[in-house]
């Protein structure tokens, strides 16, 4: 059985690789606190288990993922490396079989992301440059070309994606990663300083409250699980984030259930906010 620290290592050597393109001694220096001999050690000790996985390039000065390159230790799932890479896991070591508690734990179907498409937009976001993309939107399915510049990876609940810069629109759109085609090209650096993202600067205040449709009891049932003051709910939130925030709590904003006990909860200063609404 593998050892807990050796796992840690090899997790994060193919996390990093699979996703990022390119490995070098530095990461496992910089998140094990090893030494430079140590860490290269590491990733040769990978190397003879895992034959083929990694590649040395010396024109990159790291390792890179090869063609035939199979995860033993990652899943194929973006939600992993952003979930990381955001500081929402610690990637704690598992509990023993007998030490753990019986629980399920439901999982949606992975959207089908290209990991040539995150190291391309991780470089760029990390870089601060253009890139030309390929992406389909649900709502034009025209897959026209355009330049974006990456300015970060938001998850919005059930899923990632990436707030960009779009020249073709001159404003901020979001991008959902599992719609990129092909990889995106590298377009060099910014030819402007960007502006403001105001939809993302900007925070409003969200007033939810039970459906006044429902009964009393009803009403004091919710009022209890989201333990709102004076029978309301306040939430702070972007506004960039509000539309993605009331879709996760199932509140439709452009009709009202005929079922109240499908509604649950109102946006009672939709007048106030619904500017920032999509």
């Amino acid at each position: 059985m593998i050892k807990p620290e050796l796992y840690r290592r090899y997790w994060l050597t193919e996390l990093i690789c699979y996703w990022e393109g390119r490995l070098t001694t530095n990461h496992l220096q910089q998140f094990f606190g090893l030494s430079r001999q140590q860490a290269s050690k590491a990733i040769n000790q990978y190397q003879q288990e895992y034959a083929g996985n990694l590649i040395y390039s010396s024109s990159r000065k790291g390792y890179l993922p090869s063609e035939n390159f199979h995860p033993a230790h990652i899943s194929a799932d973006v939600t992993e490396y952003l979930n990381w890479m955001t500081g929402q896991s610690a990637r704690a070591m598992p509990a023993e079989p007998g030490y753990r508690l019986e629980h399920a734990i439901l999982a949606l179907p992975a959207r089908q992301v290209d990991p040539g498409v995150i190291q391309q937009l991780v470089r760029a976001l990390r870089n601060n440059e253009r890139l030309d993309v390929d992406y389909g939107a649900v709502s034009n399915t025209d897959r026209d070309g355009r330049i974006i510049v990456p300015v970060r990876f938001v998850n919005t609940g059930s899923r990632w994606h990436l707030r960009a810069w779009c020249e073709k629109a001159q404003d901020y759109r979001d991008f959902v990663l599992s719609r990129f085609h092909g990889t995106p090209v590298p377009e060099g650096k910014l030819l402007a300083p960007l502006p403001p993202d105001t939809r993302w600067n900007t925070h409003i205040t969200l007033t939810i409250k039970p459906d006044p449709r429902l009964s009393p009891e009803q009403q004091q049932a919710l009022i209890h699980d989201y333990a709102m003051e004076n029978g309301q709910l306040k939430i702070n939130v972007r506004a960039a984030l509000a539309g993605y925030l009331l879709r996760e709590m199932q509140i439709n904003t452009k009709w009202l259930d005929g079922n109240p006990a499908a509604q649950q909860l109102i946006l009672a200063n939709y007048d106030v906010v619904k500017e920032w609404l999509f």
